[in-house]
């Protein structure tokens, strides 16, 4: 039996997720948060029309931005990268503080699961107020576990200011791993999966899955993937069962056994086809996210990938990667997702929480969430539903010469599937491939 080199399941999102959240770069140095000249202040009114949160019966924003003042809201969210950690803790925190009186705690996780079984002890234990966590990075699978398990407050974030520029009728947005936000969550920010390669050892990389293929056999050791359940190996070993499958098409919807036996055959075919071919002959799999960073960075394989299309020119100025990387995706496309916030049921603090949501949505903060010095996160906010100064902001943002053009992302999303197939693909990949 094959055996990965150590055991660490890191979930991003969350995400997300990411994952949980995913959709995140993973840097390892720590970074200032330097903000952007903040555009001018948005008036803050809910959007005409929208529904009052729970609770909140007749009451508008600016009673709730009088209920937040003076609250503390502990956030709970993956703390993996130190960039990301001191954007939340340096502009983030300082800016809630200065303009709501708001205090926000961050509280690093490494997996969802733990705050997920903070709150769920809480709800067993009859502690349906008082809870000790006020907000959360959350989305896919954990968003679904969550809200199944009545974890989670809704609907709430249709009514938050920001909410009028996010395009709501996008599928990527109200529909989190094909499960249904109505409104319990709120959008974060948006990942794609990107492949990453270093064009002084590649010249012209494969843009098709079975180019790929070719391309590993021909260079053996040259390629691997992160073990699944890490997010970034999961994706990729979805990307080939899309190939395999004849398209993502059939596998969208319910969880279908029988779909899955079918697709999830061919793809394990393909997957066992490469495997003598990749790094130590596929006798082992880097453990995570990180362990391929490394691999990349050392030069012992070719190829990387990421959820964050930025990383890859942050790691270049970091100076961890060399200044030839360049990413791209494929000609099928690749997978992308959004990340959201959501608020526990029990939170005592939900006003503090939904004002702090709803300034991580506002253009200022998305604004300073895309410079890669800050995080490089892809903006969740649709251009369209903002003012002419705000997209000539956008539209500024810098890109290093490894990040590949918001019109080329777009042009080639694919969709993410419902978490049942991704824990099915996951857990087919350890019995099939893995242990084979």
């Amino acid at each position: 039996m094959k055996k990965i080199l150590f055991v660490l399941f890191v979930l991003l999102l969350a995400a997300c997720g990411g994952a949980s959240e995913p959709d995140v770069a993973e840097e390892t140095g720590a970074a200032t948060a330097v903000p952007p000249t903040p555009a001018e202040t948005m008036s803050e009114s809910a959007p005409e029309g929208a529904a009052t949160p729970p609770g909140y019966d007749d009451q508008t924003w600016a009673d709730i931005l009088a209920e937040a003042s003076g609250q503390t809201v502990n956030f709970y969210m993956w703390g993996g990268s130190d960039l990301i950690n001191n954007w939340v803790t340096g502009y983030v925190a300082t800016a809630v503080q200065e303009q709501y009186g708001i205090t926000l705690n961050l509280v690093p996780v490494s997996d969802a699961t733990e705050y997920i079984n903070k709150v769920l002890g809480e709800k067993e234990a009859g502690q349906d107020s008082g809870g000790s966590v006020d907000l959360v990075w959350v989305n896919g699978e954990n968003f679904r576990t969550m809200r199944q398990g009545e974890l989670l407050y809704g609907n709430w974030s249709q009514f938050l200011p920001s909410s009028a520029y996010v395009n709501g009728a996008d599928p990527s947005v109200a529909n989190d791993f094909g499960f249904p936000v109505d409104g319990y969550e709120s959008p974060y920010g948006k990942a794609q999966f990107v492949m990453i390669y270093d064009s002084a050892r590649v010249a012209e990389p494969p843009r098709t899955i079975p180019a790929l293929v070719e391309w590993i056999k021909a260079n053996p050791g040259q390629f691997t993937y992160a073990a699944p359940p890490d997010f970034t190996g999961s994706a990729f070993v979805r990307h080939i069962c899309y190939e395999a499958a004849g398209g993502y098409e059939t596998l969208l919807g319910e969880f279908d056994q029988a779909v899955f036996d079918e697709a999830a055959a061919a793809c394990w075919e393909l997957l066992n086809e490469i495997e003598p071919f990749l790094w130590r002959e596929g006798q082992t799999y880097p453990e995570s996210r990180t362990r391929m960073q490394d691999l990349f960075a050392n030069g012992e394989v070719s190829f990387d990938m990421a959820y964050n299309p930025a990383e890859a020119s942050s790691l270049v100025e970091n100076g961890r990667y060399p200044a030839t990387t360049r990413t791209f995706v494929f000609d099928s496309g690749t997978i992308a997702n959004t990340h959201y916030v959501a608020i526990p049921y029990n939170s005592d603090h939900k006003a503090a929480a939904m004002v702090v949501a709803n300034f991580l949505l506002s253009p200022e903060a998305q604004l300073s969430k895309a410079q890669p010095e800050n995080w490089g996160d892809l903006p969740v906010l649709d251009p369209a539903l903002l003012p002419a100064d705000l997209q000539a902001e956008f539209a500024a943002i810098p890109r290093g010469e490894a990040t590949l053009s918001t019109e080329e992302l777009s042009a080639n999303r694919l969709p993410e599937l419902q978490a049942p197939w991704l824990t099915a693909f996951e857990q087919g990949w350890e019995l099939e491939v893995l242990q084979k």
